[in-house]
């Protein structure tokens, strides 16, 4: 769900992670999670100037994770555990740019970060050295980090590509190390926008 106001837009959305891939307990390379998860989710973006041109943006997500079976390396004791629910914040400030004058090709530019924390206990028992220990005894993992975001648009094409880096400068009970992400995205309009008339 979501609305458009005069200088914002925000929604609401519902997904779900289901366990698909492989995933086998122990496994080092696993490609499925191996478990059902709920995701709550929020984007808002503000726009700060009349034209649109200056943006301040805020997306939330709570997510909420089923069981999971594990086990312990080397001795291959199988578990259940249930990942304790996490809630993510990601920010940003971005400035468009036209590189052309006719503003069929722009630029964004912005800064970005992300915080995440765990916000419940684990549930279910995890093996330590052969013996099974409550997962509620693992302790609380959280991360921050802050970088900056390009995105180059073709708006007459629908198309995006956008290069992302964040630095990890904060995180507890978890590694900590820097994010990377590019990409593009290609909107198909179907059936194909007709021109205003004048």
């Amino acid at each position: 769900m979501g609305c458009h106001l005069k200088r914002a837009d925000v929604n609401v959305r519902y997904s779900f992670t289901a366990p698909t891939g492989r995933y086998t307990a122990g496994a080092s390379n696993n490609v499925g999670s191996g478990y059902w998860g709920n995701n709550i989710t929020s984007g808002s973006t503000v726009y700060i100037t009349k034209n649109k041109g200056t943006t301040a943006n805020l997306a939330t997500t709570w997510e909420i994770h089923g069981q999971r079976k594990t086990a312990s390396v080397p001795a291959g004791q199988i578990s259940n555990k249930t990942p304790g629910e996490v809630f993510t914040i990601e920010w940003g400030f971005g400035q468009m740019l036209p590189v052309k004058k006719d503003m069929s090709r722009l630029a964004q530019l912005g800064l970005v970060g992300y915080d995440q924390w765990q916000v419940s206990n684990n549930g279910g028992t995890v093996i330590v050295a052969g013996v099974p220990v409550s997962a509620s005894r693992m302790p609380y993992y959280s991360v921050q980090g802050i970088g900056f975001q390009a995105n180059f648009i073709l708006p007459a094409k629908d198309l995006l590509a956008f290069f992302k880096y964040y630095d990890e400068y904060a995180a507890k009970a978890r590694p900590q190390g820097r994010t990377i992400v590019f990409g593009f995205s290609w909107t198909l309009n179907i059936p194909k926008t007709q021109p205003a008339k004048p």
